[in-house]
């Protein structure tokens, strides 16, 4: 099952994709897709309606972030041993964890913003899992019960803010819109492996980024029942798992994003985000 949220920024409402393609309201049968309603139960009782018998919503509509609510953003750092080669870095012997503001949040469409300043604005295709059960000490092989599915997230980087100016990761991550995820959130009885991904992104119809979550250093179940160690997982955080190489700062110089370029990225089954980077 494929879920959305639709309408303008801050007024948008659930949805999903019917298996013909269309869109379609669940404003009438659920709040919003946040909290509970990502649990079994509620995408059970989801599953079960005939979507035919739901209003149709216009294409044209925007597409908004796909979970309400989200509590805690948060991401994992040198996932993938090739990109670690391309920072410089050493594999970690632990996952990086680090957290995004959720005010970075937007949709899958939506322009991204250079920040004022900003020299060296990097893009990151990475899986996103958003929590439908509440996790806290749980086992790997208990992980995935706890996810509600899956998504496509840009953990898009200032890496001058991140590296040089001090402090954690935290403020070259945060930028309003450096957070798109979507289009839509797959529920995981869709997502038949999770490392078994092929994940992209395309700079002005360049591919930058090709890769498969295969390469992960630490898979999903992993991090999930490691995260739970440290702190509560609640339904609708959201876990950005790394990025594959093909990063701007790997480049040699490096190549980072300007206004006027033309970003798309996708994960296999996920979706395509598409957008233009604007200045702040």
């Amino acid at each position: 099952m494929r879920l959305i949220r639709h309408g303008s920024p801050g007024q948008e409402r659930p949805g999903l994709i019917a298996p013909d393609g269309s869109r379609r309201d669940l404003s009438s049968v659920i709040e919003d897709l946040r909290g509970a309603a990502l649990g079994d139960e509620s995408l059970e009782r989801l599953r079960a309606l005939d979507p035919a018998a739901l209003p149709l919503v216009d294409d044209a509509v925007r597409l908004g972030p796909p979970v309400a609510g989200v509590g805690k953003f948060i991401c994992i750092g040198l996932n993938y041993a090739d990109h670690a080669a391309e920072a410089g870095m050493a594999v970690p012997s632990e996952p990086i964890v680090f957290m995004k503001a959720t005010s970075a949040i937007s949709g899958p469409n939506d322009a991204l913003e250079i920040p004022r300043g900003s020299t060296s604005t990097d893009w990151e295709v990475e899986l996103g899992v958003v929590i439908g059960k509440r996790a806290k000490y749980i086992e790997e092989d208990q992980a995935l019960e706890h996810v509600a599915g899956y998504l496509c997230v840009n953990d898009v980087s200032e890496r001058d803010f991140q590296t040089r100016r001090q402090g954690q990761w935290t403020k070259g991550k945060s930028h309003d819109t450096f957070g798109p995820i979507g289009p839509w959130l797959c529920t995981r009885d869709e997502v038949r492996d999770p490392q078994q991904l092929r994940l992209w992104c395309r700079v002005d119809g360049q591919m930058r980024q090709d890769g498969s979550t295969a390469t992960m250093v630490y898979g999903v179940a992993h991090l999930v029942a490691y995260l739970s160690r440290f702190m509560t997982l609640e339904p609708g955080d959201i876990i950005a798992t790394g990025t594959p190489p093909g990063v701007g700062m790997g480049f040699n110089p490096p190549v980072f994003l300007r206004p006027g370029q033309e970003i798309s990225l996708g994960i296999e089954g996920l979706g395509e985000q598409c957008y233009s980077c604007t200045p702040a």
